[in-house]
């Protein structure tokens, strides 16, 4: 919400913005643009009737006094989603969805139309280096969204991805998440039936072919006015640590790596082929894309020893990532250390969605704190119902951070990757510190 209202000011419109508590780095950001409210908290008073619009967060309760100032007046109300679809009625539009891979892939798709001088406006949701936001609203001709399944507001429950209506769609994959939102697969499923059916007539529908139940959806839902582009990995080579694609008879060195950047990769292909670019200009570009933040990224290093961290918690994705490590770096011992930190990740009844993830490990722990399920006020989750849930022998279950700490340190990182995956922070952990520790020079006693 904070970027849009940078990228709104930036566009040349009178913005304010509330919130009862303002974080880093929306705090510093907002102040540097000269947003940020004087007080925190909600103030109805600032909600008046020449007022063009009221863009709404997901996080805003229904019973929040600013809203039901704004429904008293009769003022336009406008989920986050909705807005930008409003700022993009003339634009082609571009929308990436799917369980995983989605931020990747519109990072790819971003970090090739910037190399190759075409004019587009985003929405991404993660930062990437080189973009300054997470939210771009200009006159570009196009835009590239990143559509998740979340409700887009406390009026609008249905999914964010429902009210973009793409010309261009794509879909990374199913696999059912967020089940405190969609309690069942078949309800997970039908909102991807829902978005097939969003897309404009006349358009793109670009989707792995190699994700079984996402073929089934696709034959189900099929549309006499959309062209259907199915994708897999693609033509690529995997030597001393280095992975090389072929597209199109254009061969590059990557800087990523995985089975799931490939899949990724192949999408953002076929998006920017769509919009007019050719093989050479896609190759060329997307050899220097390193990655969006925490996905698969290289925290430290040395001869010994490389610590990447991922954002991977649903189970597809966290069993994408160690499997993309372990083809990537064969010969070397594999450590992992999954953070249980999502709704889903922490519910029991959910467990046994994670069976078998870490089996690619040479050495796995799985995290998850108290606190954690304290703030999201969830019962004590029982650690040999977590390890039977996992069922990965040798697996340790660990819910003190000091206790992960220690369990850090006395691993044998020589000739070995270690591995971190989350979406939280491990209870305040400071890994990148860890990190650098692990791969640093040690002076024998």
């Amino acid at each position: 919400m904070h970027q849009l209202a940078i990228a709104l000011k930036r566009k040349g419109y009178q913005v304010t913005g509330t919130d009862d508590e303002i974080f880093e780095p929306a705090k510093g950001a907002l102040a540097a643009e000269g947003l940020l409210p004087q007080t925190e908290g909600w103030q109805p008073q600032m909600i008046h009737k020449a007022l063009d619009a009221v863009i709404l967060g997901m996080h805003a309760k229904a019973d929040n006094p600013e809203l039901a100032r704004a429904k008293e007046l009769g003022l336009p109300i406008y989920s986050f989603p909705e807005y930008i679809y409003k700022e993009s009625t003339q634009k082609q539009r571009v929308v990436v969805g799917g369980s995983h891979g989605k931020t990747t892939t519109t990072a790819m798709i971003m970090h090739v139309l910037r190399a190759a001088g075409k004019p587009f406006d985003y929405l991404v949701g993660a930062r990437l280096q080189g973009f300054d936001q997470s939210v771009n609203l200009t006159d570009a001709p196009v835009i590239v969204c990143e559509g998740d399944e979340y409700p887009a507001s406390t009026l609008e429950r249905r999914p964010k991805f429902h009210f973009l209506f793409p010309h261009i769609a794509v879909i990374t994959g199913i696999a059912w998440d967020h089940i405190n939102i969609f309690p069942t697969f078949d309800n997970y499923l039908e909102q991807f039936r829902i978005f097939i059916g969003k897309i404009e007539k006349g358009g793109t529908l670009i989707y792995n072919d190699a994700d079984d139940e996402l073929k089934k959806l696709v034959t189900e839902t099929k549309r006499n006015d959309l062209t259907y582009l199915p994708y897999t990995v693609p033509q690529h080579q995997i030597e001393d640590g280095r992975t090389t694609v072929t597209i199109e008879g254009v061969t590059t060195q990557l800087s990523v790596f995985g089975h799931h950047n490939l899949l990724n990769l192949h999408a953002a292909w076929l998006v920017t082929k769509s919009l007019g670019l050719s093989a050479d200009v896609f190759t060329h570009a997307i050899a220097t894309f390193t990655g969006a933040a925490k996905r698969l990224e290289l925290l430290a290093q040395s001869e010994n020893c490389l610590v990447y961290r991922d954002f991977a918690h649903a189970p597809s994705k966290a069993k994408d990532t160690l499997e993309a490590v372990r083809a990537q770096f064969p010969q070397r011992k594999l450590i992992a250390v999954f953070e249980l930190h999502t709704f889903s990740s922490l519910n029991e009844a959910f467990m046994k969605e994670y069976a078998g993830v870490m089996d690619a490990a040479d050495a796995g722990a799985v995290f998850y704190s108290k606190h954690a399920l304290e703030l999201k006020r969830m019962p004590f989750l029982e650690p040999q119902n977590v390890a039977a849930g996992f069922a990965t022998k040798n697996l340790e279950i660990i819910t003190d951070k000091n206790n992960l700490e220690a369990w850090l340190q006395t691993q044998n990182y020589n000739k070995s990757v270690l591995l971190l995956m989350s979406s939280g922070n491990y209870d305040g952990l400071d890994v990148a510190a860890i990190a650098q520790n692990i791969t640093k020079p040690h002076t024998p006693a």
